[in-house]
């Protein structure tokens, strides 16, 4: 099973996993909204058979609808029973809404041999689902009637109540819960998008450049037969072509280098070595360099032995680039090379005179394909390719790189690399 799968078994399950933890808390809450209604219906219900225990004008007018006495009142005795169902029912409403009830209810008051009896206006369509709270009747009316009175208060669909009452939780926590899918299903997209791209881009880059190395090596080796045939006047010509030609195969191997480590395909084989003798020689050859070029390099080397894990060939090239980089992005610079030893670590430092980069420049210059945005730097052929390359080869070393520059004095770029025990 590839990492892909792995991973969206994983989401899934953990998806499934916050919901059920969700359910569960929805569950919870449920439950405690039950038993604060149920609370706050039995208080209700306490302050309701006090209001209906002594004669008063609602019980009074209650009495008179149930035995159908309009002696009192100058109307018929059907609308003497509505006004008292309608009455009943508000002293309910005021009773529950003061304790914090606000569930819709019905309710009946009915005698024990049912002769006597009062209906809420408002009726259930369904007898399912319905909560009952009986409260049996003391003092006036039991006395009246010497009958038991029940009242039953009836509610309907508590559930949806009570969730009515959680959507201040479960409106947020099935939004994010949705957010989170759709987040992480738009970072899964985006990522195999841009994998699928690199990869793409990685086979062009690659194909393109081994398409480009044979006609470049036929034109390298074309120049140097040409070398003993051709005119003193045309040789200046042909120098050109051969610079142009080796530059561009340098450019060649560079992105080849960078793709083959990036992609992890190219083990770097680090051994113990002396890296001291290494360094000598690239200095040494870059100072030949700076001769013919009429550029300064001086370079210094504290210490004789600079024992490292290393892979020379790539550690060459990242201290080439570096002193490439300072010849090229400065205007006759003079440029110094650093070495020493300090705790468990070496130190390559390469010091130059040129333009300096902005702070916001910094950690960009790092980047793949990233190039300064400056005029002059503009000026510089190149690809944005040799700091990405040194900066993974130092990490692949174990090393770090740092990067120091101010406008118009310079830049020195840092390379460490962890010491290892010798002798």
């Amino acid at each position: 099973m590839n990492k892909r799968k792995i991973f969206i078994a994983v989401f899934i399950i953990s998806i499934f996993g916050l919901a059920f933890v969700q359910y569960r808390y929805l569950q919870i809450g449920l439950n405690l909204a039950k038993v604060q209604f149920n609370e706050k219906v039995e208080k209700a219900i306490s302050d309701i058979g006090v209001g209906l225990r002594n004669r008063n004008q609602l019980t009074y007018l209650m009495a008179s609808a149930m035995k159908r006495d309009t002696s009192f009142f100058r109307t018929s005795p059907d609308s003497v029973i509505d006004a008292s169902s309608y009455f009943l029912n508000d002293y309910l409403v005021e009773n529950l809404t003061k304790h914090g009830v606000e569930a819709d209810f019905s309710y009946s008051l009915m005698a024990r041999d049912s002769a006597y009896y009062l209906y809420s206006p408002n009726t259930f369509k369904s007898d399912k689902n319905i909560v009952t709270y009986p409260l049996l009747l003391e003092g006036y009316l039991p006395k009246l009637f010497d009958q038991r009175f029940i009242l039953n208060l009836k509610f309907n669909n508590l559930n949806g109540y009570f969730l009515s009452q959680l959507n201040g939780l479960t409106l947020p926590s099935l939004l994010f819960l949705i957010g989170i899918v759709l987040v992480v299903l738009w970072a899964l997209r985006t990522y195999y998008w841009q994998k699928s791209v690199i990869t793409t881009t990685d086979e062009f880059i690659n194909n393109l450049t081994h398409e480009l190395k044979t006609p470049v090596f036929s034109i390298n080796l074309a120049s140097k037969l040409l070398e003993d045939k051709v005119l003193e006047k045309d040789r200046t010509f042909l120098n050109i072509i051969r610079q142009q030609g080796e530059r561009l195969t340098g450019h060649i191997e560079k992105v080849l280098e960078l793709a083959t480590v990036e992609r992890k395909k190219a083990v770097l084989h680090l051994e113990p070595i002396d890296f001291y003798p290494n360094l000598k020689k690239v200095c040494e050859a870059f100072k030949t360099l700076g001769s013919l070029e009429k550029m300064e390099f001086t370079y210094s080397m504290e210490g004789s032995g600079y024992f490292i894990r290393a892979e020379a060939f790539h550690l060459e090239n990242v201290i080439n680039n570096l002193l490439d980089n300072a010849k090229k992005y400065g205007d006759h610079p003079t440029i110094h090379l650093s070495s020493f030893l300090k705790k468990d670590w070496l130190f390559i430092s390469v010091q130059d005179t040129g333009k300096g980069i902005t702070d916001a420049e910094k950690d960009k210059v790092f980047q793949k394909y990233y190039r300064v945005k400056d005029e002059e730097n503009q000026k510089v052929k190149g690809f944005g390719l040799g700091l990405n390359y040194v900066k993974t080869i130092v990490k692949k070393h174990g090393g770090k790189i740092s990067l120091e520059s101010k406008i118009g004095q310079g830049t020195t770029v840092t390379v460490q690399i962890p010491l290892i025990a010798h002798g």
